[in-house]
């Protein structure tokens, strides 16, 4: 006996089979119920998701010998002849060969004469779009009026071709595309039944090659066993089908997100090693910048994303650590770079420069804070800086004051342009180069005059987090995660939760060096750094800084409320309108 395809063995043949399309299914089976059977059906939706399958099913239910019932039972003779094709009185045509009007007209003349010994005679067209027009006009009567024991059952791919005449006189069903989960459960349920061991993440792979597309999905999946057998592995499905590995794009973010342009660079010939196609990597890399960037925005985006609960964790582990903004800038970055790449005579080139160009991505300063700075400034007893903070926001040049006449300049005199002139950016930016290099080269007598005792405490925490997160952003978002154990000018010790992304980024070369370059610039001494792992409920660890930024957020918007709630005009206005207090916005964030 020759072999039968997957998507042939495993076509549903009752509605419950139906993937994904229960929205059809349960219309289908409540018009059986209430015998409020149309005359003509169409059915749309993407390639492979159960159109013709569930004509077959509705053929069966309309015709089963056992009475019209919401499920046929497949064992009947009309429900087998259905089954294999060959029950006289189901016709399927198919529209992209029987296109002409007189196609056409020998149907009308079929529709004349009574079923030879089922309850209907039913035409199932698919890909009836391809019909010409003037076939569809010469089924127009037809349709509408069609003989008593008579059901048109249509599908199509492209609802748009067809004519709005035609589509008036069918219901329209419209069937979606088959979620990713529910397609590896259905891929899961058929490699059982055939005895088959291959794990989720390959089903993973092959769930997502199909594309919504369930048949899609088993024809890949019978590539797979031709070229694997029984027993699958991971990295044949990866070779075979040809997909970039998601931990290839999960090392390329990392990279970026640490500002590591060797490794970034590396990413670029690893893609060329394994001969994946550089701008389908770089289509992937967009597409999972496109999740983090979601995850980040939304947090719960199990809806909105299309990937399996392991995958949600490492994303969501990943997105923590990278700002919203450079994740946009990223994406920009990428987009563009994917739409000269396909006039490009050097994709690994122009890869290369979009990876290194991400990696060198200046932190972008928000103006609030900037403004917050300067107003610090200004509080500081500055009277010129802010004169000119104020003329600026005014937009006239600020004027500073010149030296007196017959008076020699001194030696720390206002460089030629001055510091307010200059746009914000470059002002921080000097501001901070001038602060390291105070800090990197004291002088002895400074030094010992400024040096704080030791402490072995947290209480240094948070200002060495802020004063890294200053020079180093990335750096400073990851120590963010990690609970202060040890902080002294001998000793800083970190604990993180065991498996964390931070941990595990932290632990790379160059980020144990930039760590440590940070520690003896900010401690009088150089400390010993230690990273170390905390098991769940471990006593000794201390909440860490974004867990007390949420709870003092948290603290604040209750006080807020309780705030709101105490205030006599509130209290009257809920009595009188009989309301609740559903949000409390503070009048500075307004």
């Amino acid at each position: 006996m020759s072999y039968l395809v997957l998507a042939r063995k495993w076509r549903p043949q009752t509605f419950s089979d139906l993937t994904g399309q229960e929205h059809v299914s349960q219309t289908l089976q409540n018009a059986i119920d209430s015998g409020r059977i149309a005359h003509a059906f169409l059915f749309t939706g993407a390639r492979g998701v159960g159109k013709t399958s569930s004509a077959r099913i509705l053929a069966k239910a309309l015709t089963c010998e056992q009475g019209m019932s919401p499920e046929p039972c497949n064992v009947c003779p009309a429900c087998t002849e259905i089954t294999a094709g060959t029950a006289v009185d189901v016709l399927e045509i198919d529209g992209a060969s029987n296109t002409g009007v007189d196609d056409i007209r020998e149907l009308r003349e079929n529709v004349k004469y009574l079923p030879s010994r089922l309850r209907y005679k039913i035409f199932i067209i698919d890909e009836v779009h391809m019909l010409s027009t003037n076939a569809f006009n010469a089924l127009l009567k037809t349709l509408e009026e069609p003989p008593p024991h008579v059901k048109f059952i249509f599908a199509t791919t492209e609802p748009h071709k067809v004519p709005i005449t035609i589509l008036s006189r069918c219901q329209r069903f419209d069937f979606r595309r088959i979620p990713l989960a529910k397609v590896v459960g259905r891929l899961r349920h058929i490699v059982d039944q055939e005895q088959i061991a291959i794990s989720d993440a390959a089903l993973t792979m092959v769930a997502r090659k199909g594309d919504g597309s369930m048949r899609d999905s088993l024809s890949v999946l019978d590539q797979v066993l031709a070229f694997c057998g029984d027993q699958v592995r991971d990295e044949d499905v990866t070779s075979l089908l040809g997909v970039v590995d998601r931990r290839l794009l999960m090392e390329a973010t990392a990279a970026i997100f640490a500002r590591d342009t060797r490794a970034s660079l590396g990413i670029a010939a690893r893609v060329d090693e394994f001969g994946y196609n550089m701008r389908q990597f770089c289509g992937e890399l967009i597409d999972h910048l496109r999740n983090l960037l979601i995850l980040k925005a939304v947090g719960d985006a199990r809806d909105l994303l299309d990937l399996s609960e392991a995958e949600m964790a490492s994303l969501r582990e990943q997105a923590e650590a990278a700002p919203l903004d450079d994740l946009q800038r990223h994406l920009a970055i990428l987009l563009r770079t994917d739409a000269e790449m396909a006039q490009a005579s050097f994709p690994r080139l122009m890869l290369e420069m979009a990876l290194v160009r991400m990696a060198t991505l200046a932190p972008v300063v928000p103006v609030d804070e900037l403004l917050e700075r300067l107003k610090k400034i200004e509080e500081g007893g500055s009277g010129g800086v802010a004169d000119a903070r104020a003329q600026w926001r005014a937009g006239q040049q600020p004027a500073f004051a010149s030296p007196m006449p017959g008076k020699a300049p001194e030696r720390h005199a206002a460089p030629s342009t001055p510091a307010s002139s200059m746009p914000p950016r470059q002002t921080e930016r000097q501001h901070a180069q001038q602060q390291t290099a105070s800090a990197s080269v004291p002088s002895p007598a400074r030094r010992e005059a400024s040096a704080p005792e030791p402490r072995r405490t947290g209480d240094d925490w948070p200002d060495f987090v802020a004063f890294v997160k200053g020079s180093k952003p990335r750096l400073g978002s990851l120590l963010e995660h990690g609970s202060p154990l040890t902080v002294s000018t001998e000793r800083l010790e970190i604990g993180f939760p065991e498996g964390s992304f931070a941990l595990s980024s932290l632990k790379d070369g160059d980020a144990q060096a930039a760590l440590k370059d940070m520690a003896r610039r900010f401690f009088p001494a150089e400390p010993t750094i230690v990273l170390k792992n905390l098991a769940p409920g471990d006593a000794a660890a201390q909440p860490n800084l974004l867990e007390k930024k949420r709870a003092d957020e948290e603290r604040r918007q209750a006080d807020l409320k309780r705030t709101a709630t105490s205030h006599p005009a509130v209290s009257a206005a809920l009595d009188v309108f009989g309301g609740a207090l559903a949000e409390v916005v503070p009048i500075d964030r307004k």
